[in-house]
């Protein structure tokens, strides 16, 4: 049964209604673009409507065997060159956690047109999910798009008492812990989502683990500011990837980038409240971490804990070289641009003297406003493996209150600048020989 048209525009009005104008492109359904990697399918690609298969659209029944009998019949699918798994508009599907397997026999499409929502909170899922709520396994040449939304209600999972609780104490609690992803993409290529809207998942809205051709573009990610661990878009093992032209606001990091990620190009993407943007956290438990050839460039991050950050463990090992962090706009952030290689959620990591090896990195042109309570910039590098070709250029960062500049903090850092507001004194010149 379909959400009456005036119904349904209605709760999409509300539940992104404090997006910015300028991206009310996410307002209403609009035409979806062309299917991706397709663009030679002159006879068009075949339709298959979850709705033909059973899928019932009313929010409360559960049409999972329906999006999963649709997807088996589209990947498997020959009669051209693409396939299109419609999710239809106007309709509210109810999909408990599932994996949406290849590889499949033709490109694949999945238009996400309507709204759909997770089983609401950990009560009502069941006990043996993978700690995914939709996964894309071993599908190569997937495009997923359109101007609906993707609800992953986790409201009750971040009231876990795990969780991190910003009461007077802080503190958390020991019990199950485990919270779902809302979209992960393991061992894919030529993977592309756009124009779909996500909000208020459990854990990181959308992840992709050991995959190659990644693109991402014109999405909107909404969670609270006070949601643990809400990540926007995280990747892991993954190279050749575009992160352009979307709106990020949640509850940690915007964007994370973990090992083994290279070739990751991040642009026009407005990023808070949040964490920020992030390379890391790097070297958990002494592991080896290597990143390379990341750019982001012409974004804004506004009411953010941090700007663009690095972050390792003690004890870990490899490296992460050749960054560029460019054009980008400062309103109110807190650390704007950090170094963190001393990075530890508790209060009782011990020092280590391995560590992540941080060189050539640029910051050129990021200008804007830092929250006091933090200096504009920290370069907190290892006691043992420093920091090396730190460049900054034109970075000017001014307190959000007030005229009183703060001075930037450097431990072991070693670069150069060339007009930046503050000064940074405490960047050492001289390379030291390791």
């Amino acid at each position: 049964m379909a959400l009456p048209n005036s119904l349904f525009y209605t709760i999409f009005f509300i539940l992104f209604s404090s997006i910015p104008i300028a991206h009310n492109m996410y307002l209403s359904p609009s035409p979806a673009p062309n299917p991706a990697y397709d663009d030679n399918d002159s006879i068009g690609p075949t339709v298959f409507d979850v709705t033909s298969f059973g899928a019932i659209g009313d929010c409360a029944t559960d049409d999972t065997s329906a999006f999963k009998m649709a997807w088996d019949v589209a990947c498997m699918s020959t009669g051209s060159k693409s396939a299109l798994l419609l999710v239809p508009y106007t309709f509210c599907f109810l999909v408990k956690p599932t994996t949406f397997n290849g590889p499949c026999r033709t490109q694949l499409v999945l238009q996400i047109d309507g709204f759909i929502l997770s089983p609401d909170g950990p009560g009502s899922w069941p006990s043996n999910y993978q700690r995914q709520w939709m996964m894309f396994y071993r599908v190569n040449g997937l495009s997923i798009q359109g101007s609906g939304v993707i609800n992953g209600r986790g409201q009750k999972w971040w009231n876990l008492p795990c969780k991190p609780h910003k009461g007077i104490n802080g503190t958390t609690q020991p019990g199950p812990c485990d919270s779902p992803v809302t979209i992960r993409v393991f061992q894919s290529s030529k993977v592309r989502i756009q124009g779909l809207n996500f909000m208020n998942s459990a854990q990181f809205h959308v992840r992709f683990d050991n995959c190659s051709d990644v693109v991402v573009d014109s999405v909107t990610i909404k969670a609270p500011a006070s949601s643990p661990n809400t990540d926007g878009i995280h990747i892991e093992n993954t190279h050749n990837v575009q992160i352009h032209n979307s709106v990020i606001s949640n509850g940690d990091d915007c964007i994370s980038i973990g090992g083994g990620c290279f070739n990751v190009d991040i642009q026009n993407v407005t990023c808070g409240p949040s964490h920020g943007i992030s390379i890391g956290s790097l070297g958990l438990h002494n592991s080896q971490a290597y990143v390379s050839n990341i750019t982001v460039t012409n974004s804004t991050i506004w009411n953010s804990d941090n700007g663009v950050r690095i972050k390792t463990w003690q004890g870990g090992s490899g490296s992460v070289s050749r960054i560029v962090f460019s054009n980008i706009l400062m309103v109110n952030v807190r650390n704007p641009i950090m170094i963190d290689q001393y990075y530890c959620q508790t209060n009782n990591c011990a020092n280590q003297t391995s560590a992540v090896i941080i060189r050539d990195v640029l910051y050129a042109n990021i200008k804007g406003t830092y929250d006091l309570r933090s200096p504009p910039m920290h370069f907190g590098c290892s006691d043992s493996v420093p920091c090396t070709n730190l460049r900054l250029a034109d970075v000017d960062l001014f307190p959000s209150k007030g005229q009183h500049l703060e001075n930037p903090f450097c431990w072991n850092a070693y670069g150069s600048t060339q007009i930046t507001v503050p000064p940074v004194y405490c960047l050492l010149d001289a390379p030291p020989d390791f």
